[in-house]
C-alpha cells in the first residue's frame, strides 16, 4: 500500500497540473462518476509504474555524459568490457516486474470497468436510447415517451443505462468526466453506463471524425436533483414537439443541431438542443434493424448518404 502511495505522487501532481488547465466537466482528470474515477486511478498507476523506468533514464543519462566526456581524466577506460551480472538483471528484471504488474492491472480493470456491466446505485436506473446522427445526438427516454436532441438529462447519483447505435457512419460517444468512449456502428447495438455523484453539466461529444460538422457534435450532459429532473420532464413535454417521421427525416439529414432548429421552427435552444414531446417507442429499434435485412440500404434512404432524401425515403422510422 505505502508502495503504491509513494509511486503515486509523482503522476498525481501531473495529473493536477493538467486537470487545472482543462475545463471542469471535460476531462476524467476531474471526474465526476465512479468510472472516470477508476480510470483516473488506473491512468495514475500506470503512470506511476512507467515512471520507474524512465526516470533512471533521464537521471542518469546526465550523468553518464559528464562522467565519461573527453576532458576527463579520471574516467575509468575498459575498452574490454562487455558485461554486467547486475545490470543485465535490472536491465531485463525491471521491464519484466512492470509489465507484468500492468497486464494483471489491466485484466482486472477491464473486467471491472466493462461499459456493459450495470453501476450499483440507490436508485432505480434510467434507460436512455441514443443514436448518433450527422452531426448531432439524438436521445430517446422510452419510458418517458420524450426525446431530445445534443441534450441528455438524468438525475444524480442515478445509474443511466444507454443503449447505443448510429443512423449513419460510425461514431465514438464520449462523456469524459463520467465514463470512457465507446464506438456506435449502423446495425450495431452497444450499451454504456454512467452514473454522476452530484449534480453539474459535462460535456459530451463524437471522437469519431465524420465530415464538416464533426467539431459542432457536441452535447450536454446534465445531472440534475430528482425534483429538477422531474421539472425537466414537463419542460420537454410542454414546450417540445411531435418527433414524427417527417422531423426524422430533417433530424437524419447532415446538419448540426442549430441547423436543425431552424428548419424544423423549433425553439432556438443554445448548444443546438431541440425537445420532442412525444416519439415512437420502437424509433431505436427500427433505426437499428435498418441495417440488418441483408440487403445494401439505398443511398436515399441511408441518412448521411449523397443524395439522401428523406421524402423518397421508404424505410424510415414511425412510417
Amino acid at each position: 500500500m505505502i508502495f503504491r502511495r509513494i509511486f503515486g505522487i509523482i503522476p498525481l501532481i501531473g495529473c493536477f497540473a493538467l486537470a487545472a488547465c482543462s475545463k471542469a466537466g471535460s476531462t476524467f482528470l476531474l471526474p465526476a462518476g465512479p468510472i472516470a474515477a477508476a480510470q483516473r486511478a488506473e491512468f495514475i498507476q500506470i503512470l506511476g509504474w512507467t515512471l520507474v523506468a524512465i526516470v533512471p533514464v533521464f537521471a542518469l543519462v546526465p550523468v553518464l555524459l559528464w562522467r565519461y566526456r573527453y576532458r576527463n581524466r579520471d574516467a575509468r577506460y575498459a575498452p574490454d568490457w562487455d558485461r554486467s551480472p547486475l545490470l543485465e538483471v535490472l536491465m531485463w528484471g525491471v521491464p519484466l516486474v512492470i509489465v507484468t504488474v500492468l497486464s494483471v492491472q489491466l485484466y482486472r480493470t477491464t473486467h471491472e470497468l466493462d461499459p456493459i456491466k450495470p453501476i450499483a446505485s440507490d436508485n432505480p436506473p434510467l434507460r436512455v436510447e441514443a443514436v448518433g446522427l450527422d452531426w448531432k445526438w439524438l436521445f430517446i427516454y422510452p419510458d418517458l415517451g420524450i426525446a431530445t436532441i445534443n441534450e441528455l438529462a438524468f438525475p444524480e447519483k442515478t445509474s443511466v443505462a444507454l443503449d447505443l447505435t448510429t443512423d449513419t457512419v460510425m461514431q465514438s460517444f464520449l462523456i469524459s468526466a463520467l465514463a470512457g468512449q465507446i464506438y456506435t456502428m449502423p446495425g450495431m447495438h452497444t450499451r454504456l453506463h454512467v452514473l454522476a455523484d452530484q449534480p453539474g453539466e459535462f460535456e459530451g461529444e463524437n471522437t469519431q471524425f465524420n465530415g464538416t460538422g464533426f467539431p459542432q457534435q457536441k452535447f450536454r450532459a446534465i445531472a440534475m436533483t430528482p425534483t429538477a429532473f422531474e421539472s425537466w420532464v414537463e419542460e420537454v413535454r410542454s414546450d417540445g414537439q411531435p418527433l414524427t417521421a417527417k422531423h426524422y427525416g430533417v433530424l437524419a439529414q447532415a446538419t448540426t443541431g442549430a441547423t436543425a432548429q431552424q428548419q424544423l421552427g423549433a425553439k432556438a435552444l443554445s448548444g443546438g438542443v431541440l425537445h420532442f414531446s412525444s416519439v415512437d417507442n420502437d424509433l431505436f429499434d427500427e433505426v437499428l434493424h435498418r441495417y440488418m435485412r441483408g440487403t445494401p440500404v439505398p443511398s436515399a434512404n441511408q441518412p448521411g448518404a449523397v443524395g439522401y432524401d428523406p421524402q423518397a425515403s421508404t424505410g424510415e422510422p414511425n412510417q
